[in-house]
């Protein structure tokens, strides 16, 4: 048996999954690549492989410059193109690699051929931490990058659902009533922003705490990449998370923890499917094992 065969626990297969917030499609598996669609939000976290779901997906936001996260972000670009997909999808890039980003899309361009009075840039929006900014072709959601500590800079965020809803004093009335006080000028509704979906990328299980909030949301997706014992400090070396680090936030923040659904990701290549499934089940304490989902 081949090493690859033996330890490798899903070859690029993508992974499905009915998320609390949306379906979920993807992959992800460390080194080898990462993208998580979520279709019914018009979403895409990371382009690490493009397969053709992909391509109805009009927001990508990149989480940090590794390859095994970004290489297919101008794939994706070219292949919307090559299916006929008419309007240009949107890649949002953490601000601190922004420059970076568009000198290798033009650098990739270029090595490819394409003539440099036809290059044009795709469309690119630099995000910064604690900046909300709408979805462009989906209003009602809003994201608001973090920033998480990995070995290069990188970031996660939140998907809020935005919406306004009638301030408690006009609860009640008609609707005449209420088209009156608007005619009026009268201010009767409330800006709301529902999390949906927090994801933290790759980072060090520090990140969790650093950002509690991620757990109030319908569905947080965090790495998972190592899980034995003699595996912390290597985890901390390379900027990832360990399960203990998972266990050490669920065990903090107790009551605090308003997860639907938590989801497991970008586990080490290493390691079985059998031999993930039993330690997360051995090693999440009872009380929020319901929630806690791998994504393999």
């Amino acid at each position: 048996m081949t090493t690859e065969n033996r330890y490798i626990h899903n070859a690029l297969k993508q992974v499905r999954l009915h998320a609390a917030c949306s379906s979920m499609q993807g992959f992800s598996i460390s080194g080898l690549a990462t993208y998580l669609q979520f279709p019914e939000m018009n979403f895409c976290v990371d382009m690490g492989e493009c397969p053709l779901s992909a391509t109805p997906i009009d927001h990508v936001f990149l989480t940090h410059a590794h390859g095994d996260h970004a290489r297919c972000i101008m794939r994706h670009n070219s292949l919307r193109k090559m299916m006929g997909v008419e309007r240009d999808s949107v890649y949002y890039i953490p601000e601190s690699i922004y420059e970076g980003a568009k000198a290798w899309i033009k650098a990739e361009a270029m090595f490819e051929g394409v003539n440099e009075s036809k290059f044009r840039y795709p469309e690119l929006e630099p995000v910064k931490a604690g900046t909300r900014t709408p979805l462009r072709y989906r209003k009602d959601l809003v994201i608001e990058p973090f920033e998480v500590r990995h070995s290069v800079p990188a970031m996660g965020a939140t998907i809020y659902l935005h919406k306004k809803k009638l301030l408690d004093e006009f609860l009640g009335k008609s609707a005449q009533e209420i088209i009156e006080l608007r005619q009026k000028g009268v201010e009767i509704t409330r800006e709301v922003y529902d999390p949906q979906l927090s994801f933290m990328g790759d980072c060090m299980g520090e990140s969790l705490l650093d950002h509690p909030e991620v757990f109030k949301s319908k569905v947080l997706v965090t790495e998972c990449t190592f899980l034995d014992k003699d595996e912390e400090q290597m985890a901390h070396k390379k900027g990832h998370t360990h399960l203990k680090s998972i266990v050490h936030a669920l065990k903090e923040l107790g009551s605090e923890v308003k997860c639907e659904q938590i989801v497991l990701t970008h586990f080490s290549m290493k390691y079985s499917e059998r031999h993930i499934t039993e330690t997360i089940a051995n090693e999440i304490p009872e009380e929020f094992l319901e929630k806690v989902v791998a994504f393999i």
